[in-house]
C-alpha cells in the first residue's frame, strides 16, 4: 500500500537520503541515472550559461538543484535551469523563481518531461522559457511564454541558432552536442 507524505515530511526524509527523489501530489520517485551523452549536453548547456551570465546577478544550476513548484511541491530535479531572481541568491536547497529551465530527454523520462512535469512547471510564475534537448539527434524544442500569457512552441534542428531570451543568450545549436553526436 502506498502512503502519501506531506512536502515537509518529503524535505525533511530526503535530507537523510543517499540518492535523490522527485516529489509530485504526496509521492515520491527516485531519480534516475542518465547516459554520457545526457550528461555532456547538460555540461555543455551549464558551461555555455555560466559563462554567458558570470557577473550578471543570475543563478546556474544542473541536475543537484531541487526546484519547487510552490512550497508544498511538486519538486523536481531539472538538468539545467537559470533563476535571476534576488531572493533564490541565497538558497541553499530549493529555487523557486526560475526564469528558465531545460530537460535533456531521456526514453524512460521523456513523457512525463512532455507531460505532467511540463505542466507543474507551468505554474512557476516566473518560467519563462521551457527547453526540452534531444539526445539521439540534434533538435532542441523551445517553450516559451509569449506577452499573453500563452506558451509557443519552436524547433531548432541542425545548423539552427537557439535563441534563450530570458537570458538574452544565442549560440549555435552544434556547441550543446560537442563530443557527443
Amino acid at each position: 500500500m502506498i502512503t502519501e507524505i506531506t512536502p515537509q515530511e518529503y524535505l525533511e526524509w530526503e535530507e537523510k537520503e543517499p540518492i535523490k527523489y522527485e516529489y509530485i501530489d504526496g509521492q515520491v520517485f527516485a531519480m534516475t541515472g542518465g547516459s554520457i551523452p545526457h550528461n555532456d549536453i547538460a555540461v555543455n548547456l551549464t558551461t555555455t550559461l555560466k559563462n554567458h551570465l558570470h557577473g550578471k546577478g543570475c543563478k546556474v544550476s544542473m541536475v543537484d538543484a531541487k526546484v519547487g513548484v510552490s512550497s508544498s511541491g511538486p519538486f523536481y530535479y531539472p538538468d539545467v535551469m537559470v533563476t535571476c531572481n534576488k531572493q533564490d541568491r541565497p538558497a541553499t536547497k530549493i529555487i523557486y523563481h526560475p526564469c528558465l529551465i531545460v530537460e535533456v530527454l531521456s526514453p524512460g523520462t521523456e513523457a512525463i518531461d512532455r507531460g505532467k512535469k511540463f505542466q507543474n512547471y507551468r505554474r512557476i510564475y516566473t518560467l519563462k522559457e521551457y527547453v526540452l534537448i534531444d539526445v539521439q539527434q540534434i533538435m532542441v524544442e523551445y517553450f516559451r511564454l509569449n506577452q499573453n500569457g500563452i506558451w509557443e512552441l519552436d524547433n531548432y534542428g541542425e545548423k539552427d541558432e537557439v535563441n534563450l531570451t530570458s537570458v538574452e543568450l544565442s549560440f549555435p545549436i552544434e556547441i550543446l552536442y560537442e563530443d557527443v553526436i
